[in-house]
């Protein structure tokens, strides 16, 4: 199976902030490496968890460390309260048949 390179992060946000916080978080370009990304909110939308998929961990690293991400995440300060973040490695996994 192959290999997934994965940033996560899990956002608390102040209430009321859904709408606005979603603009300011969405890249204005998308970048170079990345294959796939979810975002799920939870109920109370409050809480957002950002998961994006990478052709690589170098092409992650490059993308945090680019000013369009510092730009992105200044935008998005206003309206987050708490914040965690990490690169995972992993692989799908085989469901059993049914």
């Amino acid at each position: 199976m192959d290999e997934h390179f994965v940033w996560m992060t899990t956002r608390r946000i102040k209430p009321g902030t859904l709408a606005d916080f979603e603009r300011a978080w969405r890249p204005d370009t998308f970048p170079q490496g990345m294959r796939r990304a979810y975002a799920y909110w939870s109920e109370d939308g409050q809480e957002v968890v950002g998961v994006s998929f990478w052709a690589s961990k170098e092409s992650c690293d490059a993308w945090r460390a680019s000013e369009a991400e510092a730009h992105r995440r200044e935008a998005m300060t206003r309206y987050v309260v708490d914040e965690r973040e990490a690169f995972y490695r992993g692989r799908e996994l085989a469901l059993p048949a049914r």
